[in-house]
């Protein structure tokens, strides 16, 4: 490994060239670490190993002597690819009791990447520990024990660690690190811990808003225990909003439900953004396309002809329901103004088949209004049910506070 490389060069750099020339050495074993300094820096590793065991097998030494020594061995150990040879040396210095702490927590950091090398996992981790509770909180010691958590499967210690560095992150104002929260969201996935999850994935969308982890989210949610089908609507308009609508497929159903749910302008909107995208219009499918464009041009005139008919309908009748979906015609036609307090009108009205929906889409027109955001995400927060109001109400959340 590069990383460990690195640190045992620097470690003979530093601690062990400059120690050779030490009062109280002896001949017999500063001339053969002399030596082995000079061929590391030649680039000869075997050969400095071979000078650091003669300069070992010399009797009598006393302990500053077999800590010089230990320190070459491991670097000309680690150089000349013998990790077996630098981790017996490692473990002699961090034992010696001759160490600096802020040695100590070097060394066992260079332990934990050495036992990485060999994938012994357990005890990676346990040198991980060792250096974090030395002092050391380096930034390539974090991403090791991730790493080595994750190789040994405990997830749940995995989900703890990352907790606490959001957290700790959060406490201190500062935005979590995004390693952070993948390696927490992984986690609590494998664990079991779905609305943990769920918590962690809005935390990220909300401070690395990426296209690649909406597209995720987004794809999942359908498959989740309970989604309604009657949602598929709202979740393509979520995707729409996102940037993760792009296949042509997507484009034709998004229109197609728009229009079936009697929302000809939105069907219309969606198939013009197709065209202009190049999704629709062009290839074998392409006059399918074209009809269906002409088909909502059509439903959006009939529809204009017909609204000021069905919102006095709407007012008249003894629920709230026609007036919310009326009022979200409007929306889509770009009068939130005149969509709004219908729709707010429609709740208040109550008799409601589904009052859940009624609120997410009162809180996604107050969004698209543009209008008191702070409003509109309130109202979307406060949707609540396990069919997916609640979830696609606190995703719209998310995606209103990111946007501009």
């Amino acid at each position: 490994m590069k990383y460990l490389r690195s640190l045992l060069c620097a470690l003979a750099t530093c601690l062990c060239i400059g120690a050779v020339h030490a009062q109280g050495v002896r001949p017999e074993v500063g001339k053969p670490l002399q030596q082995a300094s000079e061929l590391l820096k030649a680039g000869k590793a075997k050969e400095a190993l071979a000078k650091a065991r003669e300069a070992d097998a010399v009797s009598g030494k006393t302990p500053a002597e077999q800590l010089m020594i230990d320190r070459m061995k491991a670097s000309a150990a680690q150089r000349a690819g013998d990790t077996a040879t630098a981790i017996q040396s490692l473990e002699a210095m961090f034992n010696s009791g001759k160490l600096s702490g802020a040695e100590q927590a070097q060394v066992a950091e260079m332990l934990a990447f050495a036992f990485s090398q060999q994938k012994d996992w357990p005890r990676t981790n346990q040198w991980v520990q060792r250096a974090q509770a030395a002092g050391n909180a380096s930034a390539q010691l974090k991403q090791l024990q991730a790493y080595a958590q994750s190789q040994s499967g405990d997830y749940s210690a995995i989900a703890k660690e990352a907790q606490a560095a959001v957290a700790a992150a959060e406490a201190a104002g500062r935005k979590p690190d995004e390693g952070d929260l993948l390696r927490l969201a992984d986690a609590q996935q494998r664990t079991g811990q779905t609305q943990a999850r769920a918590a962690t994935l809005d935390k990220l969308l909300a401070n690395y808003p990426k296209k690649e982890y909406w597209s995720i989210l987004l794809g999942q949610l359908p498959r989740k225990t309970g989604f309604s089908d009657r949602f598929s609507l709202d979740l393509f308009r979520l995707r729409l909003a996102t940037g993760t609508l792009s296949k042509t497929e997507d484009y034709m159903e998004m229109a197609q439900l728009a229009l079936q749910a009697g929302y000809p302008a939105e069907g219309k909107a969606v198939i013009d953004k197709g065209f202009a995208s190049g999704a629709l219009g062009s290839g074998a499918e392409g006059e399918r396309h074209k009809r269906l464009r002409d088909l909502a041009l059509k439903q959006e005139a009939e529809g204009k002809a017909v609204i000021e008919k069905d919102t006095q309908e709407a007012l008249a009748a003894k629920t709230g329901d026609e007036l919310v979906h009326v009022g979200y015609i409007y929306v889509t036609m770009g009068q939130a103004d005149k969509g709004i307090p219908m729709i707010e009108q429609g709740i208040a009205k109550g008799g409601l088949k589904r009052p859940e929906d009624a609120k997410l889409h009162l809180g996604m027109a107050q969004l698209q209004s543009g209008k008191n955001k702070g409003k509109a995400v309130q109202t979307l927060r406060s949707v609540q049910g396990n069919d997916g109001a609640a979830d696609l109400g606190r995703l719209w959340a998310v995606y209103a506070n990111q946007a501009s």
